[in-house]
């Protein structure tokens, strides 16, 4: 099973650039997306952006995750 996280470019250097999740910051490569530009939402999979996201879609995705991890509770902890 293959997942794609959203989370929104903050930096661009040629295909390369910076995506942040709730205060993480990493590296990306955006060669697979169109015109990236600082701001967009991108789906990121094994850092590579694979896709652009509409901002409500990329909240509303971020909140499914929510609910998901609170729902599972201890399940996975170490």
């Amino acid at each position: 099973m293959c997942l794609a996280i959203p989370a929104q470019i903050t930096e661009i250097d040629g295909a390369r650039g910076k995506v942040t999740l709730a205060g993480n910051v990493r590296e990306a490569d955006f060669s697979l997306i169109d015109e990236p530009a600082v701001g967009d939402w991108v789906l990121v999979h094994a850092g590579f952006a694979i896709e652009k996201l509409e901002p409500d879609d990329a909240r509303e995705t971020l909140a499914l995750f929510s609910e998901l991890q609170e729902g599972m509770g201890d399940f996975g902890a170490p």
